[in-house]
């Protein structure tokens, strides 16, 4: 990860830029800078992954332009070969690099053919203008806002704004930024033409497009690691990459002292691929002390995102203490393609494209930025395999009967793809408990009892009152508000809402977002 920041204006200081771009110098602990450009500014954090040494320091120039991106070019090698036989130079064997001849080639129209997750900010020294994009997804984070004076700012963080800016707005995924205006340049959860593959043939081309996804994604300057929980997703991604690089890779699993549902799951994937493996061991009382440390990284209230946030953070934060690993490879982002546990209960395959369209646009809200903040606080980066665009758009362009559970077994297609010698057959058809009960059931339970501990009933019913937007509606809810109204008041609309099953479905209309609490939660995470 790194952390980039811009500003067209001339009303705010360098000193005071400064102060908000420092609020996430753990992104790029390597090297910072902050440089000056004809009303305005542009600062970069750096974590090198790609081209280690100095040459690989933005901003990149080129003929008065400059450019700061946070983001990962796949396939820039072949990309960058192209560029050359057309005449330009590097100095680095930093990926970001082609950004500005790719920029001089196609304008705009650049962002759209970027196969990356991303999130930059260009200085455009011939028309003195600065632009900004993120990628379709919205895997690399980016914020925005306007000071006193209606200059805007651009920032990978919320909290790099906050104190700047009076609202702080996230930078929608897909679009650009240029004179002014957002443009969407491409909106991955819309499907133009469904995709009428047979079975057979979906998942032979979901595996090859899956694997092809992990292979672009192993491939660094720096230590790769992988997150390991023991579910389908993660134990795939490790998998795979176990038999493309055909050595042992490094693996790390999380789980409660008490009763860690996932860790032998964990440690059974670990055995059959031949993994160096490592057990992080956490208590109740590391889960609650590690409470506000999280939800400030995090920059949101949502009650599962937060829950699930305390393990991942609490596991990287052992990486990032006792080894070398800059890359982090995880298994976010397949449940919004190939259906939650509450989407056994879509009442029609148009309904749940439906609910699989609203999830992949809101994925920069929730486990997208779940990933990332716990990730890059403790100077690591994320790579996301199932965020791969073309994997992305294949999925969600298949015909929605073929995803709905007509099997007997939720995400059965990525099942299917992947039955042989991947990884046991157990593993590979386990029903997975989300990743907040897969650490424990008690951490939640903990996480509950405690908020019982800081609320009396008449001062919970007093403390919603003050939230009109986005109402807590139990005394957890309230405790993670009022957390994050300390570290980013006024900006609770960063988040459209908290993340639930859809409650217009019958059988999803619950007070909590666990699956535990669905009537087809079942063998899930035993």
């Amino acid at each position: 990860m790194c952390s980039i920041m811009g500003y067209c204006g001339t009303a705010l200081t360098e000193e005071a830029f400064k102060e908000g771009f420092d609020k996430t110098i753990s992104r790029g602990p390597d090297m910072s800078l902050v440089f000056s450009v004809e009303d305005g500014l542009l600062g970069f954090h750096r974590l090198a992954i790609m081209g280690l040494d100095e040459t690989g320091m933005q901003p990149f120039a080129m003929d008065g332009n400059y450019v700061v991106c946070n983001g990962e070019l796949y396939g820039f090698r072949k990309l960058k070969k192209e560029l050359e036989n057309k005449g330009y130079r590097f100095v680095s064997d930093s990926d970001c690099e082609l950004l500005l001849p790719l920029w001089r080639e196609y304008g705009t129209d650049m962002f759209g053919k970027l196969d990356a997750e991303y999130a930059l900010i260009i200085y455009d020294g011939e028309t003195k203008s600065f632009i900004a994009a993120r990628d379709p997804i919205g895997i690399r984070p980016l914020f925005y806002g306007y000071d006193k004076d209606g200059g805007i700012l651009f920032a990978s963080e919320a909290k790099n704004l906050v104190g700047l800016c009076q609202r702080v707005i996230p930078f929608p995924p897909g679009h650009y930024y240029k004179d002014g205006r957002f443009t969407c340049y491409r909106d991955i959860s819309h499907v133009e033409t469904v995709c009428h593959d047979d079975l057979e043939t979906a998942c032979r081309k979901i595996r090859e497009k899956l694997v092809a996804g992990i292979e672009k994604r192993l491939d660094a300057d720096a230590p790769v690691g992988f997150l390991l929980s023991g579910g389908l997703d993660s134990s795939l991604v490790c998998a795979v990459s176990a038999k493309l690089l055909k050595k042992p890779i490094r693996t790390f699993a999380i789980g409660m002292s008490t009763d860690a549902i996932d860790l032998k799951y964990a440690r059974q994937v670990a055995d059959y691929i031949g993994s160096e493996h490592t057990e992080v061991i956490i208590t109740e009382k590391d889960v609650l002390q590690a409470l506000p440390d999280v939800v400030a990284l995090l920059g949101t209230y949502d009650i599962t995102t937060i829950r699930a946030s305390i393990g991942m953070y609490l596991v990287c934060k052992y990486i990032h203490e006792h080894t070398d690993i800059r890359v982090l490879l995880t298994g976010e982002i397949s449940d919004e393609l190939f259906g939650y546990k509450y989407t056994d209960f879509a009442p029609s395959a148009e309904e749940f494209q439906k609910e699989a369209e609203k999830r992949v646009r809101e994925l920069y809200m929730y486990d997208v930025l779940r990933a990332d903040r716990c990730i890059s606080v403790n100077s690591l980066e994320a790579r996301v395999p199932f965020g791969d665009l073309d994997f992305v758009s294949y999925v969600m362009s298949l015909d929605p009967e073929m995803k709905m559970n007509r099997y007997g077994k939720g995400k059965y297609l990525l099942r299917h793809a992947f039955e042989g010698d991947w990884l046991p057959h157990d593993i590979l058809m386990r029903e997975k408990a989300a990743f907040s009960d897969a650490v424990g059931h008690s951490m939640v339970d903990d996480l509950k009892a405690y908020a019982e501990t800081v609320y009396t009933d008449g001062a919970f019913q007093e403390g919603c009152r003050h939230y009109s937007f986005a109402t807590p509606f139990t005394k957890e809810s309230l405790l993670y508000r009022e957390l994050f109204e300390k570290f980013y008041p006024g900006q609770a609309a960063m988040v459209a809402d908290f993340w639930m099953p859809n409650k217009n479905w019958e059988g999803c209309r619950v007070d909590d977002p666990s699956a535990r609490v669905l009537a087809n939660y079942g063998d899930s995470g035993k």
